[in-house]
């Protein structure tokens, strides 16, 4: 039995959609109270929190923010995210649905790992209908925002069989790092470049996952 553990924003959903705009709201709310500076963000410049925690972005976006007004923007930035999702907003890439299908169909099992909150995770659970897909789900604020490597343990002890880790962000790659599990690095999402160098094989699209993982069982076998 072969598990793929997918991470969800910027792997499977297009999260700048919501994000872009939920953080603009959180920093403009920031600049009114003269805790930063005017400045207009581009979404490339936001994409780069894509794939953090809450945590671990505001620590470090603004480490010397105070945390009562880390958590404070932390929750408008979830909270108008929601609002997003529940408002038809959000955006899966193309073809997500009918590749994760594909998956189950070739006999995988298909686990969501995500840095983000309970909340938002049961929000596009019930928006896209994933638990048609997905055998389990993890989010990291169900384990005080640990890292995703350090969750892993759990979901080992949850599932029997081999393990690939498909991501866009080194938090992703770090799990198959420390693990000496088999990747793909998902290169359309929001990663830069270097931080999928060490997966086993990469994708240019949602589509291109399917491949990529035949391309790893024949590297596999031919060993």
């Amino acid at each position: 039995m072969t598990n793929l553990i997918f991470d969800y924003d910027g792997t499977l959903h297009d999260s700048i959609k919501i994000y872009a705009p939920a953080f603009r709201l959180a920093y403009a709310y920031l600049a009114s109270l003269s805790l930063a500076g005017n400045k207009e963000w581009t979404d490339h410049e936001i994409s780069r929190w894509l794939g953090f925690s809450s945590k671990d972005m505001w620590n470090a976006f603004m480490p010397d923010l105070p945390q009562s007004m880390k958590d404070e923007c932390s929750g408008l930035i979830g909270d108008a995210m929601l609002r997003f999702v529940h408002d038809g907003k959000a955006q899966l890439y193309p073809h997500a649905l009918e590749t994760l299908q594909q998956l189950i169909t070739d006999g995988y099992t298909l686990i969501f790992l995500s840095n983000c909150k309970r909340n938002y995770m049961l929000a596009h659970i019930e928006q896209f209908h994933l638990e048609h897909y997905f055998s389990a789900f993890y989010c990291t604020e169900d384990f005080a925002f640990q890292a995703k490597y350090e969750i892993f343990n759990t979901i080992n002890r949850d599932f029997s069989g081999e393990f690939i880790i498909i991501g866009d962000r080194f938090q992703d790659m770090e799990i198959a790092e420390k693990h000496g599990l088999k990747s793909i690095g998902c290169s359309y999402g929001y990663g830069e470049k270097q931080e999928l160098l060490y997966a086993s094989a990469t994708a240019s699209s949602v589509e291109q996952i399917v491949p990529s993982l035949k391309l790893i069982s024949k590297l596999h076998y031919s060993m």
